[in-house]
C-alpha cells in the first residue's frame, strides 16, 4: 500500500512539473499574455503607444506596438527575447538613459506577463 501512495506521488510530481514547464513556455520565461494584456491597459501604456486588441489605444509618443512579437530588437538596443522585454519594461532608463519611456515600477510577474501579451502581437 505504501509503495503504491509514493508511485502515486512521484507520478503526481512529475505531471505536475510537466505542467509547469509548459506554462512557464521556451526557456521557462513565463508569462500569462491575458493577464500581460490587462497589466498594458492598467498601466495606460496607451497613453503613448498605439496597441493592437487595446481598444482606445492611440498614443504616438512611443512606436506602435504591432507586430512587437516579430521585431529583432527592443528600443534598437536589446535583441528581442522575453527576458530582454522584461527587463526594458521593469527599467527602461537603465537600459537607454533618457528615453521617454518611463519606470512604471512594473514588478518581475507582472513584467513577464506583458512581455507574453507582446510576444503574441505578429
Amino acid at each position: 500500500m505504501k509503495a503504491n501512495a509514493g508511485r502515486i506521488a512521484a507520478a503526481l510530481f512529475l505531471f505536475w512539473l510537466t505542467v509547469a514547464s509548459c506554462r512557464a513556455g521556451a526557456g521557462g520565461e513565463g508569462g500569462d499574455a491575458a493577464r500581460g494584456k490587462a497589466a498594458i491597459e492598467r498601466h495606460a501604456c496607451t497613453a503613448c503607444h498605439v496597441i493592437p486588441n487595446i481598444p482606445g489605444s492611440g498614443g504616438n509618443v512611443g512606436p506602435p506596438l504591432s507586430r512587437m512579437g516579430e521585431r529583432s530588437y527592443i528600443a534598437g538596443e536589446l535583441p528581442n527575447t522575453r527576458t530582454n522585454m522584461v527587463r526594458w519594461l521593469r527599467h527602461p532608463q537603465a537600459v537607454v538613459p533618457r528615453t521617454a519611456m518611463p519606470e512604471l515600477g512594473i514588478d518581475e510577474t507582472e513584467a513577464r506577463d506583458m512581455a507574453a501579451f507582446l510576444a503574441t502581437l505578429k
